[in-house]
C-alpha cells in the first residue's frame, strides 16, 4: 500500500515498483490529493499512467474540506492495520506522519521526493526531528507542539529496529544511518516507457519554486532567469508546478521565455520529447533525476549555483548550505557560476 501527495512521488512508486519486481495489479496507491491545481492535474495524469501499469489507484479528497481528514483516516484505518508493507513518498507530511501512526506494518519504504529525500536521511541519521529545509523559526508554534507526539511517533516508525525494515529508494546521494537499505533508482521504467526523445537545437530553463517557498527574492530570481536566457540562447521555461502565475507572466513578458506547463513530471516530459540540447536548472531535483533518464540521450544538463545574495533576509539559515549540497553532489551535469545580474 502507497501513499504519495504529488506526481513526482508516483512516479517513483511506479519506478520502485519496476525495481523491485513487484506485479503492479499487486499494489494500491492512495493519492492523498493536494489543492493546488496543477499539482491535482499532473497527478491524475500520472494515476492514468499507473492505472495502465496494472495498479489500484483509490484517489482521496483528503483536504476537501473540514470532515474529510476524519473521513479518509477512517477509511483506510482497515487497510492500513491489514498491510504488512507501506511505501510513502513524503515523511514530512502531517497526513502521512498521521497514517504511520495507525499502521503495524514491518516492513517501511520511502520512495524519492527528490531532495527532500536528502534532509530526511540527514535528520533520521542525526535523530533531528522531521523538518523540512527550507521552514523558518524553531518548530515549536502550538501547532508543531501539538502534533509533536505524532511526529516522534511516526519518526520511530521510520527507524528500523528489530523486525522492522527500512528501506529508502532514491537517484539522491544519501548517506543512510545504520539498518536503512538503500537502493538506487535509476530511472529504468521511465526509460523503457518512454523516449528516446527528439532534441531541438535550442536550450530550455528549468523553474524552481525557491521563490514561492520563501528562500529566494523575486526580483534576483527574475535577474538570474533573464541572464541564463541571454548567455545560454534559451526560449522556453518549464514551470515548476508551484510556481505563481504572477511570477510565470513577468517570466514571459519581462524575459520572453515561452511558459511550458508541463502535465507530467519533467522526467517523463524530457524522456518524451521533444526536448532542448542542454537543459539549465537552478539547484534541484531535476540535476539529479534527468541525467540518469536521458542517459544515453545527448542532452547535456547544466546547474546554476545559487548565489547568497539572492536569498531573503527571512530565509532558513539552512537554506544556502542545502542549495549548495544539491548542487555540489549532482553527477553527470554541467555547473555553472551564479548568474550575473540582468543589465539595467
Amino acid at each position: 500500500m502507497a501513499f504519495v501527495e504529488s506526481p513526482v512521488q508516483l512516479l517513483n512508486v511506479l519506478e520502485w515498483a519496476h525495481a523491485d519486481g513487484l506485479a503492479p495489479e499487486g499494489l494500491t496507491v492512495v493519492v492523498l490529493s493536494p489543492h493546488d491545481p496543477m499539482t491535482r492535474g499532473q497527478l491524475r495524469r500520472m494515476a492514468e499512467l499507473a492505472r495502465d501499469e496494472g495498479m489500484t489507484v483509490r484517489w482521496e479528497e483528503a483536504r476537501g474540506g473540514a470532515g474529510a481528514p476524519l473521513k479518509t483516516i477512517g477509511g483506510l484505518r482497515g487497510p492500513l492495520r491489514r498491510a504488512h508493507r507501506i511505501v510513502i513518498g513524503d515523511p514530512f507530511s502531517r497526513y502521512v506522519q498521521l497514517l504511520l501512526t495507525l499502521t503495524r506494518a514491518q516492513d517501511l519504504v520511502v520512495v524519492d521526493d527528490g531532495t527532500a529525500t536528502m534532509e530526511f536521511v540527514s535528520q533520521l541519521a542525526s535523530g533531528e526531528p522531521l523538518v523540512r529545509w527550507h521552514r523558518r523559526g524553531t518548530g515549536r508554534g502550538a501547532r508543531e507542539m501539538v502534533f509533536a507526539p505524532v511526529s516522534a511517533t511516526a519518526r520511530r516508525r521510520l527507524t528500523p529496529g528489530g523486525d522492522r525494515r527500512v528501506e529508502v529508494f532514491s537517484s539522491m546521494p544519501v548517506e543512510p544511518p545504520a539498518g536503512v537499505t538503500v537502493t538506487a533508482n535509476s530511472f529504468a521504467w521511465t526509460r523503457a516507457r518512454f523516449g528516446p526523445p527528439l532534441l531541438t537545437r535550442g536550450t530550455d530553463l528549468v523553474g524552481t519554486s525557491l521563490v514561492e517557498t520563501g528562500v529566494v527574492d523575486l526580483e534576483r530570481y527574475l535577474e538570474a532567469v533573464a541572464s541564463l536566457a541571454r548567455t545560454h540562447g534559451a526560449t522556453r521555461y518549464f514551470a515548476h508546478r508551484r510556481e505563481s502565475a504572477d511570477k510565470l507572466h513577468r517570466v514571459a513578458t519581462e524575459i520572453g521565455l515561452e511558459i511550458v506547463r508541463p502535465d507530467l513530471p519533467l522526467e517523463l516530459i524530457a524522456r518524451r520529447g521533444p526536448i532542448g540540447h542542454t537543459i539549465v536548472s537552478f539547484p534541484s531535483t531535476v540535476v539529479h533525476t534527468l541525467p540518469l533518464a536521458l542517459v544515453g540521450t545527448g542532452v547535456k544538463v547544466a546547474v546554476c549555483e545559487v548565489d547568497p545574495a539572492w536569498l531573503r533576509s527571512d530565509a532558513s539559515p539552512r537554506a544556502q548550505g542545502f542549495l549548495s549540497g544539491v548542487t555540489g553532489t549532482a553527477r553527470d551535469v554541467h555547473r555553472l557560476r551564479s548568474a550575473p545580474a540582468a543589465a539595467p
